[in-house]
């Protein structure tokens, strides 16, 4: 059994995170990175049951401004895909890290998260 950090919330370098809901995380990009693409146009996203390893693309989010891919921040298994994206790819704007979320994943491998950040760490890298 792994001992998870007092935190629900973790991210990646790349401004991916990884949100805890149970068992599972919602994983999406971070509202720092929507803020920097701007309005996002499209979203590209895996069916359930896909697989990625730590820092495999696992889909892209295009804006006015630039097309970007999306990685795994950690190895993981897609349990759902937010099917509201299809129609509504602005909720990434609105609530990056709420309604905008991508992916409902399974982590294959919980350890990874120990080397990503919390909250605190995340807004200094941002800063940087």
């Amino acid at each position: 059994m792994v001992t998870r950090r007092a935190m629900s919330t973790y991210y990646t370098k790349d401004h991916e995170y990884l949100k805890a809901d149970g068992d599972l995380f919602y994983m999406g990009i971070s509202d720092h990175a929507q803020n920097e693409l701007g309005d996002v146009v499209f979203v590209e996203l895996p069916d359930a049951g896909a697989t990625f390893d730590q820092g495999e693309a696992c889909g892209s989010v295009e804006s006015v401004k630039a097309a970007s891919s999306v990685y795994a921040p950690v190895d993981m298994e897609v349990v759902e895909s937010n099917e509201d994206l299809a129609d509504n790819c602005g909720l990434v704007n609105e609530g990056a890290e709420t309604e905008g979320w991508m992916v409902k994943v399974k982590l294959t491998n919980p350890d990874q998260l120990s080397a990503l950040m919390d909250p605190d760490a995340y807004a200094a890298h941002c800063a940087e």
